[in-house]
């Protein structure tokens, strides 16, 4: 496949919601990990890639289910959970501990923490960050001595969508 011309930038709008095409962020991923020196293998791009196509939080074992579908080849959990661990571990894809599933990142160019709502109806999740949040936690964790290694905040409750059709 020839290089493109077009190279994917990263988002700068600090009101932004997450507006972005799929393929844009795929494509911005594939940039930042040939800046970091790391391969977004042909796996890891398809896990990316699902996790965007079905916009809600998505569990390992969903995901091997879709890459047969999609593939007829069968991958095995440790090495979904492998690509998963890539994918968290370049600010990619965010894990929902509450549900054991993932969620694509929607600004992967910027270390941030992240403000995760998920809709208890539909399951559909909502990310966004509050730098506001981030100072906030910032002091508590160093009031106490305290060194945070990921910081993620899962707010559970009725999306908008389904607020709207009566759903509560």
């Amino acid at each position: 496949m020839p290089p493109s011309s077009h190279q994917p930038r990263p988002c700068t709008d600090p009101k932004c919601r997450g507006q972005h095409a799929p393929a844009e962020r795929i494509a911005l991923a594939s940039s930042l990990c040939d800046a970091r020196g790391v391969r977004l293998t042909e796996l890891r791009r398809q896990i990316l890639d699902l996790l965007w196509e079905t916009g809600r939080p998505t569990g390992a074992y969903e995901l091997m289910e879709a890459l047969k579908l999609r593939d007829s080849r069968p991958v095995g959990p440790p090495t979904i959970y492998r690509a998963l661990q890539f994918l968290m571990s370049q600010g990619f894809v965010w894990k929902i501990e509450s549900r054991n599933a993932y969620v694509p990142c929607v600004h992967p160019e910027r270390r941030h923490d992240c403000l995760l709502f998920i809709c208890n109806n539909c399951g559909a999740s909502a990310e966004l960050e509050d730098h506001r949040l981030e100072r906030l936690i910032s002091e508590n964790a160093a009031l106490i001595g305290f060194h945070a290694t990921r910081r993620m905040v899962e707010i559970e409750g009725t999306c908008a969508a389904c607020v709207g059709t009566g759903v509560n």
